[in-house]
C-alpha cells in the first residue's frame, strides 16, 4: 500500500527574505554605506540584480551587487532627497529557482548625494545594460532542457546492461 505522503515528494521551498538593513519600513536620518538583504538560506552567487531608486526616481546604488551567504547587498553611499527610498531584487535560491522581490525605507532628513540615472519602472537605469540581458534566460532555459532531456534518455539506461552478458 502506498501512502499520500510517498506520492507529494519532497517540499521545494525557495529561498526567504528575513530581514534587511535598512530594515523594510525602517525611517532612518542617514542611509548605510551598502543596502543589504538577508535571506533564510545560501543564494546562488549568478546574476543578482539589487537597485536602491529614490523618491526622486533616481538610482541611488552605485556598482554591481554582491552575493556573500545568505546576504545580497549594494553599495548606496550617500543618500539624497528625503522621502521613501525603494530596494529591488533579484537572486537565485539555492534550488535555482529565481526570487525577486522589494522593500522599503524613508529617508527622514536629505543628504548632499549625488543621484545616478532615472530609473525605469523596474528600478533599473534608463540607459542600455540596464538588468540582465535576455540571452541569459535564454540559454538558461536551454541547458536546464537539454540536461533535463539527456537525463531522460541516457540516465535511465544507465543500469541496463550490469548483469546483462
Amino acid at each position: 500500500m502506498v501512502t499520500l505522503g510517498a506520492l507529494a515528494g519532497p517540499a521545494a521551498a525557495h529561498s526567504a527574505v528575513v530581514g534587511s538593513d535598512p530594515a523594510d519600513g525602517a525611517t532612518v536620518e542617514v542611509g548605510p554605506q551598502r543596502a543589504t538583504i538577508t535571506f533564510n538560506e545560501p543564494l546562488q552567487p549568478d546574476f543578482p540584480a539589487m537597485t536602491v531608486v529614490g523618491p526622486d526616481g533616481n538610482l541611488w546604488s552605485k556598482g554591481e551587487p554582491v552575493v556573500d551567504g545568505r546576504n545580497l547587498s549594494v553599495e548606496v553611499g550617500e543618500l539624497g532627497p528625503a522621502g521613501e527610498y525603494r530596494m529591488a531584487f533579484r537572486v537565485t535560491s539555492a534550488d535555482g529557482h529565481v526570487v525577486n522581490g522589494e522593500r522599503a525605507f524613508t529617508l527622514s532628513k536629505p543628504g548632499n548625494g549625488t543621484p545616478g540615472p532615472a530609473a525605469n519602472a523596474r528600478g533599473e537605469s534608463g540607459g542600455s545594460g540596464g538588468g540582465i540581458p535576455v540571452w541569459v534566460y535564454i540559454v538558461g532555459a536551454v541547458v536546464l532542457f537539454g540536461g533535463g532531456l539527456g537525463f531522460a534518455l541516457f540516465g535511465s539506461n544507465l543500469g541496463k546492461g550490469k548483469n546483462q552478458r
